[in-house]
């Protein structure tokens, strides 16, 4: 509508310049006459051709006829517009408009020239103002039409200090290129009426492109933006609208309330308001060229091209001309507050419209804050609020590799989005791009390369990865784990390294201790353990059988052993050789020679087999402690018992892969050496090989492994091989973060292939030694020391098993002989159960006997039947008991119990029916 509001300006500058030359016709006296003027536009301004027909046709009516007015158009082209302005001016001109873009001529001689412009250059001025005063140097121009984009190049070309793209309309297909356009611009400015910002807002805000409002700048170019229905949505998008007092300017309401129309449009507008104020422009126009008019006519003058070539030197009617001209330009603006000469070229006649600029929302009113003014091409920036300068927009390239860069999952695994659906993110560094984007004052964006990760070359010489981004121009900076190389380098820059000294380390799983609460039984194989079985088994029953049939045995030998000793039988033999495996000892000893050698034969049998459990089982506690792993490269190189593997295509693999090459570039030249030498060929006799292939035993076992997709894979089989059966060659770094987070692995060795990490930004970018001198900073504040101890922090992992090799024999490993002493207490339990009830059965079942008198008779001594109790013997002293009663002193050997309650020495004989006769009782044994 603002372009509208435009042509309609113009119409009445056109009138008016008509006019003024129609009324030079009336003070020479002609009644009718025919003016013609030349009119060159650009091909793409059909409208304005339009318009300006239209207007000539109004004022021929005004006049009752008695003026014909006659536009010679001529088209701007590269062909012949030089040949149809000849024409042109040979045919006869009052007076040249020139409509397009860029003024034709920079000096139109002797001819009335009237450079006008009615494009859009004027709203991409006022545009180009607020966006250079928010210190901007590039932005993305969307206007309504390829008419509105010619005028906007013309003005980039002519004027624009900024980086601009210019997009006619937009649609799905021109949105989907916008949001590809790299590197992204700092600003993104709409031109065009409401209804069509709009709807593109609504498309833009469905594409989700509106990340940061401040970059985005409305200009509307009618009185409807009240309408915009999204400043409380994004209340810091910039917003450029005209001030309804234009509408009122344009209208000519001279004093009173002036209501612009909701549905004001130029070319609705009644003309005739605009013809009466070009009447009063008349009245001043004429008091300026009476003087010029006086002294020739200058209706329809007909040029000779070739002569305005040659003609250097200017003539009295070509001052006459000049000055007609000037009085024309100081009378258009004094009278017409909406034009003003444009600054650059005092030929181009432009209009002007006030301008305010708002953002924000104010916090008590609720209504949008101005900062800013722009009028006649000048900004005025509003003292109490002021523009905010626009702050750098940075593609930051990461990828997901622990502890650099993560994606914050929750307990289920599952990624935690932000409010705009994107992935959170958390990491070294993470934290390190935040830190220089507050330090360095830019916004930012996260980008994830949508094929590879770090980066890899192809054959074509293409990239993918977080190189390939920043070689195309996807992204700004990568805030990665990236090294140093100078195949990288040949591609990309890199600035001062933000992790020092890292490298390729190895790691593996610590050995799983098997514990068992039997581990004693594990000393002696099963065939020895049977062995044992079998030898005790053995000596019981030949130890048994020489008791019985030794006649020199206790048993057989009661002459010799006449006091009671230990009788070996079948269960004392089976007794006697088993506890002779305790410190105890078996007890008593047989008597016979021949038993007493089985004896000592077993004995040292015992002490023999003792003496191998006991070292074994000490052996056997500690022996897993004191097994270590490789602990270098080159171990891990020479062995065949681990497997190892490397991340597929990475930078450890690519390490190994050169490595080779290098093995096998060294040995071609020392073949090549040795076999075309034609020197003394001693020197190259060697007695052992120079050229070792490491490195090529590594990459072949490593491809026998096959190498994994991801470190995550890796670390798991590493985890998986609880015999310490398989290693992981990776980046140092990472290595130590799953250490210090996991109890099962440990490192091999030492840290080799060492380099720097470092941020990689675009070849030849300006922000190196920007970029540089904060990485500088940060070091010297000490906030790497600080990251770095965040994040390789080994209490993360919580308490891990102590597996020092000074750690003592657990319970795990000797619980099974407390549990076979407990085992031991409870059969002892179960057997004394088995004994008591056994007892009691057999005295249930046992007659009672009865104590009867005893007979009488002279012969048998006995006067009455001796009384028998009821009562049962108490129980056989044991063998303590009775080695004890022969122990004591001579006095009591001999002693025989022989009835009644008291002992009788051997040699003083008492009859046994003397009992009888005395009354005495007789305990009967049961």
């Amino acid at each position: 509508m603002i372009l509208l509001l435009k042509l309609k300006a113009f119409k009445s500058l056109i009138a008016f310049i008509v006019i003024i030359l129609v009324n030079k016709l009336i003070v020479n006296g002609q009644n009718s006459q025919e003016m013609s003027f030349a009119v060159i536009y650009d091909p793409q301004q059909v409208s304005v051709i339009d318009m300006v027909s239209e207007v000539m046709k109004q004022i021929e009516t005004e006049y009752g006829g008695n003026l014909k007015l006659v536009d010679k158009l001529i088209v701007n082209n590269k062909e012949d517009v030089e040949t149809q302005f000849c024409q042109v001016l040979e045919s006869g001109v009052s007076a040249v408009l020139d409509l397009t873009h860029s003024e034709l001529a920079s000096d139109p001689g002797p001819i009335p020239y009237f450079h006008l412009d009615v494009t859009i250059q004027t709203f991409a001025e006022a545009m180009e103002l607020y966006i250079t005063s928010r210190n901007g140097l590039d932005t993305i121009f969307i206007v309504q039409n390829e008419e509105e984009m010619d005028g906007m190049l013309y003005h980039i070309i002519q004027k624009s200090k900024l980086r601009v793209l210019v997009i006619d309309g937009l649609d799905d297909s021109k949105l989907r290129k916008l949001s590809k356009v790299r590197p992204v611009p700092s600003h993104f400015s709409l031109i065009g009426n409401t209804k069509n910002l709009m709807s593109w807002f609504e498309m833009i805000k469905e594409a989700r492109m509106i990340k940061i409002p401040n970059k985005w700048q409305f200009l509307f170019t009618d009185f409807q933006y009240d309408n915009f229905k999204y400043h409380t949505d994004f209340p810091d998008i910039s917003r450029l609208v005209i001030d309804k007092n234009v509408c009122c300017k344009h209208l000519k309401v001279n004093g009173g309330r002036c209501d612009c129309p909701t549905n004001f449009d130029v070319s609705e507008t009644n003309y005739l308001n605009a013809c009466k104020l070009a009447e009063s422009h008349l009245k001043n126009f004429l008091k300026s060229i009476i003087p010029v008019l006086q002294n020739g006519n200058h209706i329809d003058v007909k040029y000779d091209c070739n002569q305005l070539l040659l003609n250097n030197s200017p003539s009295d009617s070509d001052n006459n001309n000049a000055i007609l001209s000037s009085s024309i330009y100081s009378n258009v603006i004094s009278n017409n507050p909406l034009i003003f000469i444009d600054a650059t070229n005092n030929m181009t006649l432009r209009f002007s419209y006030d301008m305010q600029v708002f953002t924000g929302w104010e916090q008590d009113g609720g209504d949008h804050v101005k900062v800013a003014t722009i009028s006649n091409a000048k900004l005025r920036v509003d003292s109490k609020m002021g523009v905010k300068p626009t702050k750098r927009y940075f593609r930051v390239g990461i990828v997901e590799a622990a502890p650099w860069s993560y994606m914050v999952r929750d307990s289920k695994g599952k990624v935690i989005l932000d409010d705009d659906g994107q992935p959170m993110w958390d990491g070294y560094c993470i934290e390190f791009a935040k830190k220089l984007a507050e330090r360095m004052d830019y916004d930012f964006e996260w980008v994830v390369p949508k094929t590879g990760k770090f980066g890899k070359k192809f054959s074509d010489g293409q990239w993918d990865g977080l190189i390939g981004d920043l070689y195309y121009g996807d992204t700004d900076v990568a805030v990665a784990p990236l090294k140093m190389t100078a195949q990288r380098e040949e591609v990309i820059d890199f600035v001062t390294p933000f992790y020092e000294q890292t490298g390729i380390l190895i790691m593996m799983r610590n050995p799983v201790v098997e514990t068992s609460l039997f581990k004693f039984m594990t000393v002696l194989r099963l065939e020895v353990w049977l062995s044992i079985i079998a030898a005790l088994v053995a000596t019981s029953l030949m130890l048994w059988l020489l008791d019985t049939y030794s006649p020199y045995s206790s048993r057989n030998n009661k002459k010799a052993y006449p006091f009671p000793c230990r009788e070996f039988t079948l269960k004392e033999s089976f007794w006697f050789t088993l506890t002779s495996f305790t410190p105890q000892g078996g007890g008593e000893a047989p008597k016979s020679l021949s038993a007493r050698t089985l004896v000592a034969v077993y004995w040292l049998f015992v002490v023999l087999m003792l003496a191998t459990f006991t070292a074994n089982l000490a052996a056997f506690l500690t022996v897993e402690r004191m097994k270590t792993p490789v602990q270098s490269l080159d171990q891990l190189a020479r062995q065949s018992r681990i497997n190892y593997t490397v991340v597929e295509g990475s930078d450890v693999h690519q390490f190994f892969i050169n490595m080779k090459f290098a093995e096998d570039t060294l040995y071609r030249m020392w073949k090549e050496i040795t076999l075309n030498s034609s020197s003394d060929d001693l020197q190259y006799r060697v007695w052992e090989y120079p050229i070792k292939e490491q490195y090529g035993n590594i990459l072949l076992a490593i491809n026998d492994s096959m190498p994994v997709k991801t470190p995550e894979e890796g670390y798991r089989k590493v985890n998986e091989a609880v015999n310490a059966d398989f290693a992981f060659i990776h980046d140092a770094a990472e290595i130590k973060y799953q250490i210090a987070r996991n109890c099962n692995f440990t490192q091999v060795g030492e840290i080799f292939a060492e380099q720097p990490y470092a941020l990689a930004i675009q070849q030849g970018s300006h922000l190196h030694d920007e970029f540089s001198k904060s990485i500088i900073e940060l070091q010297h504040e000490r906030f790497f020391e600080l990251l770095t101890a965040k994040y390789w922090n080994n209490s993360l992992k919580g308490y891990c098993p102590n597996s020092d090799e000074s750690e003592g024999i657990t319970l795990d490993s000797l619980g099974g002989v407390f549990i076979a002493t407990l085992f031991g207490l409870g059969l002892a339990m179960i057997t004394l159960v088995g004994e008591v009830f056994y007892h009691k059965r057999r005295a249930q079942k046992t007659p009672p006997i009865l104590q009867v008198k005893p007979m009488d008779g002279d012969s048998v001594g006995l006067s009455t039947p001796p009384t028998i109790s009821g009562k049962i013997h108490p129980s056989p002293p044991t063998y303590a008991e009775t080695l004890q009663r022969y122990s004591q002193g001579d006095d009591e050997k001999g002693n025989v119990t022989i009835g009644g309650n008291t002992f009788m020495p051997v040699n003083k004989k008492q009859n046994f029916n003397s009992l009888f006769r005395a009354g005495g009782n007789v305990d009967m044994l049961e």
